[in-house]
């Protein structure tokens, strides 16, 4: 399933085989533990997303919520998209190196770290990366990159 119609979080999980549904349940209530307020969880791009309301940085490039992390259920496995680890390479040798010293190897795209199970996850450095941008951090990395001043946004409270 590389793409769900799914409107709810909850009809996603239901669509899932049962293995993915269990490494996905797994790494979700591990992203909703260490997931800083002021981000939301609900369904984007065909995946579970935990982004930023329009409602509370509506001036986005695509006009979607900024995502921070995403969770999917493909074909042959599972993903995990960390937003915040793309562009940062502090972040990225954090996760990488989270990797290496739990014994875990690393299947990783640009932000996007390739499980089959939970038990494939450093999870203790996952939520760490997780819980380490809050949304005003990521904002001001988006704008950072895109070269807009924080100054014409609203602000995340």
């Amino acid at each position: 399933m590389a793409s769900s119609k799914a409107s709810t979080v909850a009809a996603y999980l239901d669509e899932l085989p049962p293995d993915r549904r269990k490494a996905i349940s797994s790494v979700r209530s591990l992203v909703r533990k260490h997931i800083p307020k002021g981000y939301s969880e609900g369904m984007g791009w065909g995946m579970i997303t935990w982004h930023i309301p329009l409602s509370d940085y509506p001036d986005t490039y695509n006009g979607q919520p900024l995502c921070y992390v995403a969770l999917a259920a493909q074909k042959n496995y599972c993903s995990l998209y960390l937003m915040g680890v793309y562009g940062d390479p502090a972040r990225e040798k954090v996760l990488k190196d989270g990797f290496t010293n739990a014994g875990k190897k690393l299947d990783m795209g640009k932000s996007c770290v390739h499980f089959k199970s939970a038990d494939d996850l450093p999870l203790d450095v996952i939520g760490d990366v997780i819980a380490g941008m809050p949304p005003e951090k990521l904002i001001a990395a988006i704008e950072r990159a895109h070269g807009k001043k924080r100054s014409a946004r609203k602000r995340v409270s």
